[in-house]
């Protein structure tokens, strides 16, 4: 069961929290952004999207009442983080759409450096952790910065995304216009959703930017290195034939629909 309190009037921004057991953090992750946003003097809409039998949901629709248009989606079998966001996306009504961590890895106070962006010349923002600039405050153990620059050019052999540096840092927002046509198309469940759809907001056009985030790790990761990093490998190649099968002629009628013009 669904529970949505929304407001009539567009939001400056919905910020989509997908979730898979994540009760001991969603509440003070949801605080921070709501607080945030009324500090910044932006209405906002805050999307919970959560799976799990750990009682997730159950904590963010309690917040309601500190929390008005909260809305919290999801059901016990977890579906994926592609396919949670891409609910969250469908409900969303936010002049900007964007997603988060539910587990805070990025303050929310970056979003500072994303709304000038975004308010320029970009039609989508996505945050890039960088050691060369002492933005990462707790980095990842060494295995997974490793296997995460195996995964770069993993990337970048079979789907293709030149000058995108990092694909998997979940903090992305987009144009309202441009968010509905990229996940309207969108495909991948998993975690390779996230070059989905920056391969698909190119395609259409967008002009995309790049910024450094601050991001501190919390060894907490859900991917089965092993079973987990195959299917990665499948969804990226189920990626690229998904990219192929879509003609010139229809990606006219997405960057219409995006709002792009190239």
């Amino acid at each position: 069961m669904d529970l949505d309190t929304g407001a009539a009037l567009q939001p400056d921004i919905s910020l989509i929290f997908p979730a898979y057991n994540e009760s001991k953090t969603i509440a003070n992750t949801v605080r921070e952004a709501h607080r945030y946003f009324q500090s910044r003097g932006l209405s906002s809409q805050i999307i919970v999207s959560a799976d799990g039998t750990d009682g997730t949901r159950e904590t963010a629709r309690a917040l309601a009442p500190e929390v008005p248009g909260i809305i919290v989606i999801g059901g016990e079998q977890r579906s994926g983080k592609g396919r949670g966001i891409r609910l969250g996306v469908e409900r969303a009504t936010g002049a900007i759409i964007g997603f988060a961590d539910a587990d805070n890895k990025v303050p929310i106070e970056d979003f500072d450096k994303v709304l000038p962006v975004l308010r320029g010349t970009a039609d989508f923002v996505i945050g890039i952790r960088s050691r060369t600039n002492g933005m990462i405050e707790k980095p990842q153990p060494f295995y997974r910065q490793l296997g995460g620059r195996g995964f770069y050019f993993a990337v970048q052999f079979i789907v293709g995304l030149p000058g995108v540096t990092d694909t998997q840092c979940g903090f992305k927002f987009f144009h309202h216009d441009l968010a509905k046509a990229v996940f309207r198309t969108q495909k991948i469940d998993g975690y390779m959703y996230d070059a989905e759809i920056i391969a698909l907001a190119l395609r259409m056009g967008a002009v995309l930017e790049q910024v450094p985030i601050r991001w501190r790790d919390d060894a907490d990761s859900r991917l089965d290195l092993i079973a987990g990093n195959i299917q990665n490998l499948k969804d990226l190649f189920r990626i690229r034939r998904s990219l192929a099968a879509i003609r010139p002629e229809q990606f006219a009628v997405l960057r219409q629909a995006a709002g792009t013009s190239k």
